[in-house]
């Protein structure tokens, strides 16, 4: 029940830190990634390697929801920071959470949807795992022209908090099974502790920019992530209409494609880009795709499982 209210959660936790910021501001600096260090951990210790076995099974599923999360999102990023005419930080913060992996909540939300849970594991851990190369390498290009970012820095950086703790929960999973399945009890509620907290910090370091920008950045990030779950739903259906679980298969990828790692670019933007501003779409990204991820899988769930959608 307390990892089902995550969004709720999350929703009080950001409003706390509008209404009192000294409350949460204190989570900063070396703890942001240490908290989204333990985020990746507890996605690490839900996996095992017989996940990854589903890519040499399904491979066009798993290829179609891959790359339609990694085209979509940094491309939709990139247009609305331009047509909206973002300030810099802002359209700089809004196509780096574009360039994301998937979020780590989206497995949750896609078990609450009747989605493919295997499948939306699979996904969540390749393109974490890709993030490496994928996420700086797509905002260096559609960067570039206005921002010197580093690339292998960046990519050192994800590594770091984000592929490593993954792995090292995979292990642990592998040769250490019952720490692992211990473990796995408590991850979920301090994934969801930690998101809430990194979230938070964030909307309170910036609460004045927050108040002059909302309606813009709140406007794109809402945008950016309706157009997610929307294209993805979309182009998977069509690509698997004739499938018997081709409506299913659309609600994973949708899932997948619409809810981003948003604390992993709430900690590259604050390590990476000198105006902390640059992290704000990252923090209000984190509540809107939840919330909008949570309404669809309450939609999804009252239909039936091979339905039309």
């Amino acid at each position: 029940m307390f990892i089902r209210l995550f969004p709720l959660w999350l929703l009080f936790c950001t409003g706390l830190a509008l209404y009192h910021p000294p409350l949460v501001v204190w989570f900063k600096g070396d703890l942001i990634p240490l908290g989204l260090g333990m985020i990746m951990l507890g996605m690490g210790l839900t996996l095992t390697f017989a996940d990854f076995e589903r890519i040499f099974r399904l491979p066009t599923r798993v290829l179609a929801g891959f790359v339609i999360q990694y085209t979509v999102m940094p491309l939709c990023g990139f247009l609305l920071a331009h047509a909206i005419s973002l300030p810099l930080p802002l359209a700089t913060g809004l196509i780096l959470v574009a360039c994301c992996p998937g979020g780590t909540a989206s497995n949750v939300i896609a078990f609450l949807a009747r989605a493919d849970v295997p499948l939306s594991v699979t996904l969540t851990a390749l393109s974490t795992l890709l993030a490496a190369l994928i996420t700086p390498a797509w905002t260096y290009v559609l960067t570039d022209t206005q921002i010197d970012v580093s690339f292998t820095q960046m990519s050192l950086s994800t590594a770091t908090v984000v592929v490593l703790p993954v792995l090292l929960g995979l292990l642990c999973n592998a040769f250490l099974p019952a720490l692992g399945a211990h473990l796995q009890k408590i991850a979920g509620p301090v994934a969801v502790v930690f998101i809430c907290l990194i979230v938070a910090s964030i909307t309170a370091q910036n609460q004045d920019a927050i108040f002059q920008a909302a309606l813009p950045i709140f406007f794109a990030a809402l945008c950016l992530h309706a157009l997610g779950f929307a294209a993805g739903y979309a182009l998977m259906w069509l690509l698997f209409r004739n499938h018997a679980d081709g409506a299913i298969v659309a609600r994973t990828v949708s899932i997948e494609t619409g809810m981003q790692n948003s604390g992993l670019a709430v900690f590259l933007a604050l390590k990476h880009f000198s105006d902390p501003l640059t992290a704000l779409p990252g923090a209000l990204s984190s509540v809107i795709h939840s919330l909008i991820g949570s309404a669809l899988a309450w939609h999804w769930s009252r239909k039936t499982v091979y339905g039309s959608g």
